[in-house]
């Protein structure tokens, strides 16, 4: 099996990896909702993190517990609990998110029977000073409640462990990233997707050993195809592997991204400075920020159309959550950015199930539109 099958298999079968993980080594498994959970201090705990997502299946078992003016995936996340498909998780946990991941998490919370939750505070304003001394206390106090629970110290030298595990996880992703620049790709966008998403699931040091095999074969690696026009996801939160292959079947190969199952999870490190603590709430604090974080100066938007350039997108395809507000309100701006840097956009609205069919022409406008501009 190749590498990009084993990432592509570990996506699909996310739940049955963690199961037998617990079964083979005993230790912990958490359920967290959103990428500013700092893994290396869950790592450094001998603990699993598993991300939370949806099925991208329709549901209606969380009208109960959630507004349904409330974005498709805060609903598509809570649903996989109370259907119990995540009931092998010991515990969940949450790094202070949009409002509507809180009320999955809560409900999660309250319905799903579990032995461990944490809600940690991280700063929305992490562009104030105090931020990282803030965040660091937060993550003391997490610390402590960790040990508790596993009923063990998690000494420096352990979250140095974690540290060097995860940073290592995003030095080799980084690497095949660079693959990504070349004018035929070896790898497509829903490759590098589901290389990203995997790294959320299994554990790291197994998905390192994955990643070092994927990169000895990328040299060699002809994908057979033609490579297309070169487009940048932008927005909220996307794992819908079926858009990705419906957009890289109309003549497009997805080259970069910038949302939180792509290069906003993994693209900064740790900078180790002899306070682990200290060096993982810098990493957070200063990592390419989401939009609920974003503010008062929008910094990701510079790191966006960097990502343009370098990789040589010809256009952006900005996604948006159904009814995610931060997203939302990023919209407008980021469309004039990135019009006025030569990055045309679409926009295209998400729910529970992407409309494949109706996308697809829009899609498929989209590119003759920029097919149309590389004429003149």
């Amino acid at each position: 099996m190749s590498a990009a099958d084993k990432f592509a298999n570990w996506w699909t079968n996310r739940h049955n990896y963690a199961k037998e993980w617990k079964a083979k080594t005993g230790g912990k498994v958490i359920g967290y909702f959103c990428t500013y959970v700092p893994e290396e201090i869950l790592i450094g705990a001998g603990v699993l993190p598993v991300r939370i997502l949806g099925s991208h299946e329709p549901q209606d078992v969380t009208e109960p517990h959630i507004f349904g003016m409330f974005c498709p995936f805060c609903r598509d996340c809570l649903a996989q609990g109370l259907k119990g498909r995540f009931d092998y998780l010991d515990g969940i946990m949450i790094a202070q998110s949009c409002l509507h991941i809180r009320q999955a998490y809560t409900s999660w919370k309250l319905h799903v029977p579990i032995d461990f939750s944490y809600y940690l505070c991280m700063p929305h304003h992490v562009q104030r000073p105090s931020s990282k001394p803030f965040f660091r206390g937060e993550l003391e106090a997490f610390q402590k409640s960790l040990e508790e629970w596993v009923g063990k110290p998690v000494s420096n030298q352990d979250m140095e462990h974690g540290i060097e595990v995860m940073n290592r996880n995003r030095q080799l992703m980084k690497k095949v990233y660079e693959y990504r620049k070349l004018p035929n790709p070896p790898l497509t966008g829903l490759e590098a997707m589901q290389m990203v998403v995997s790294s959320q699931m299994v554990d790291k040091e197994e998905h390192n050993k994955v990643l070092e095999e994927f990169l000895a074969e990328l040299p060699d690696r002809n994908l057979d195809r033609e490579t297309g026009t070169r487009l940048i996801i932008v927005g909220s939160e996307d794992d819908d592997t079926e858009f990705l292959k419906m957009v890289e079947s109309v003549g497009a190969t997805v080259v970069a991204d910038d949302h939180c199952t792509g290069t906003r999870y993994f693209w900064d490190e740790v900078v180790p400075n002899g306070d682990p603590l200290h060096a993982i709430a810098a990493r957070y604090v200063d990592r390419t920020p989401c939009p609920t974080k974003d503010w008062p100066e929008r910094r990701r938007f510079p790191r966006i159309l960097q990502f343009a350039k370098e990789y040589d997108a010809k256009g952006a395809i900005i996604i948006q959550q159904k009814f995610c507000d931060p997203h939302e309100a990023d919209i407008p701006p980021l469309t004039a950015y990135l019009n006025d840097n030569g990055i045309p956009s679409l926009f295209l609205e998400f729910d529970v199930t992407v409309p494949v069919g109706q996308f697809r022409v829009r899609v498929e406008a989209f590119l003759e539109t920029l097919g149309q501009e590389d004429l003149f």
